[in-house]
């Protein structure tokens, strides 16, 4: 069994960390974990091609993350190509290269005091993140599903999740997104313009809820537009804007 302690984040939250003696078992284990989400994702249409790119926390002080590496495709992913970074983005354990997105993994950790990160590439978020773009978000409201969120109780619960401009540029997207997520605390998610969602959670277990509600949601938005163009209107009881 892993043993662990709880320590505070600079926000005030209670996060596991594991202890030194564990950290060997809990990198493959997080590595293992990985390799798991990213099969099934890509059996889900979620991450085709080398998209996506998931990390989990190994420790918080110094933090390091296990994170895949790049340009791999997450339908055969392995734990061996799963990396451990430190806080400086530098490999501390596995070969070859960290995914060119790491340091937005590290902005969402440090500012949310996550202990997971997942981003997929599916087709119903890449489309909705262009066609909401001007609005600068998305709303998903009014549904049961909301409830999987953490902390949501109601299907009345409002989410909002923004869309950034997708950028080339990685430290000035990080930032951008550390930024968005001060300003917005209580968003589960966003998405990067013709890219994708960003979710998390406490733990890999969580953040694959989240990918999962919100992906059904973002499918159902998708689906309910293609019936507005059938029908001519928007069907009552569907919501989202």
């Amino acid at each position: 069994m892993i043993r662990k302690k709880l320590i505070r984040s600079s926000r005030g939250a209670r996060t596991p960390l594991a202890t030194s003696n564990s950290r060997g078992r809990r990198f493959s284990d997080l590595a293992s974990v990985l390799a798991e989400i990213g099969r099934d994702f890509y059996a889900r249409g979620w991450v085709l091609g080398t998209s996506g790119n998931f990390s989990a926390v190994v420790r918080h002080n110094p933090l390091h993350l296990a994170i895949t590496s790049t340009a791999v495709d997450k339908g055969s992913l392995t734990p061996a190509q799963i990396l451990e970074l430190d806080e400086r983005g530098r490999i501390a354990r596995g070969h070859g290269r960290p995914s060119t997105e790491a340091a937005i993994h590290f902005a969402i950790v440090r500012v949310r005091g996550a202990g997971a990160v997942l981003h997929t590439h599916s087709v119903s978020s890449t489309l909705l993140s262009e066609v909401y773009a001007a609005k600068g978000g998305v709303t998903l409201e009014g549904y049961e599903m909301l409830k999987g969120l953490r902390g949501v109780t109601s299907h009345q619960h409002r989410e909002w999740l923004p869309i950034l401009e997708n950028s080339q540029d990685i430290p000035r997207l990080s930032q951008a997104v550390a930024e968005i997520l001060e300003q917005q605390p209580g968003t589960h998610g966003f998405l990067l313009r013709q890219h994708g969602l960003y979710t998390w959670g406490t733990e890999p277990a969580e953040a694959k809820r989240h990918v999962e509600i919100l992906e059904f949601l973002l499918e159902v938005m998708v689906r309910s537009r293609a019936g507005w163009n059938i029908l001519g209107e928007k069907p009552q009881g569907l919501r989202g804007s």
